[in-house]
C-alpha cells in the first residue's frame, strides 16, 4: 500500500523562534540556530529569531508583537522552562495562552522521562494558541530541542497550524 501525502504536507509554515536565556549570544545559542535548521530542513520558513533575558515582561512584550505580524503562523520558545528562580519563561507565556495543548507538555515529559529518567518532572514544557499562533515553550538544551521538534511539533506542525485557521462555522 502507497502512503498518500497529507495535503498540506507541501505548504511551508512562517515560524519566528525565541531563545530565552540570561548569556546565550546569537554565536553560542545552538538551540536556536538548531531549531531553524530543522524548520528550514522540514520545509518551513524562520520569519523571526530573536534572544531575550529570562526576564516575563520581554517575553510577553515580544510574543504579543510577534502576534501581530501576519507572516508568522507559530512561534516555537526555548530556555527558562525549569523550576530555577530566573526561569520564567513557563509564568510568562502560560498566563497569555487562550488554548493550551495539555498533551504537548504530557508526552514532551514522558519522552524526556525515557530519555533522562526523573529528571523529566522538572521541565515546565507547554503549548498553546495566542491571538491565532501556535505557541511551543521547550526546555533551551540541545537535547530537548531534538526531541520536541523531531518528536512532536515538526511532525504535527503544519496540522496544527491549519486547525486554528479552520472556520468552524
Amino acid at each position: 500500500m502507497v502512503a498518500t501525502p497529507h495535503p498540506d504536507s507541501a505548504v511551508a509554515i512562517n515560524c519566528a523562534i525565541m531563545t530565552v536565556s540570561d548569556t546565550r549570544t546569537v554565536e553560542t545559542d545552538r538551540s536556536g540556530q538548531l531549531i531553524q535548521q530543522l524548520l528550514h530542513d522540514a520545509g518551513h520558513q524562520v520569519i523571526a529569531y530573536v534572544i531575550l533575558k529570562d526576564e516575563p515582561v520581554q517575553i510577553q512584550t515580544e510574543l504579543e508583537q510577534l502576534s501581530q505580524r501576519t507572516d508568522v503562523a507559530a512561534v516555537i520558545i526555548n530556555g527558562g522552562t525549569g523550576i530555577a528562580p530566573r526561569d520564567t519563561t513557563y509564568d510568562a507565556i502560560a498566563a497569555l495562552l487562550e488554548k493550551t495543548l495539555p498533551g504537548f507538555g504530557e508526552l514532551f515529559r514522558w519522552l524526556s522521562y525515557q530519555d533522562i529518567g526523573s529528571r523529566a518532572m522538572a521541565s515546565r514544557a507547554i503549548a498553546g494558541v495566542f491571538r491565532a499562533k501556535l505557541v511551543f515553550s521547550i526546555p533551551g538544551s540541545t537535547g530537548a530541542v531534538t526531541l520536541a521538534m523531531q518528536t512532536l511539533i515538526l511532525p504535527e506542525l503544519r496540522h496544527l497550524v491549519s486547525q486554528i485557521h479552520t472556520n468552524n462555522q
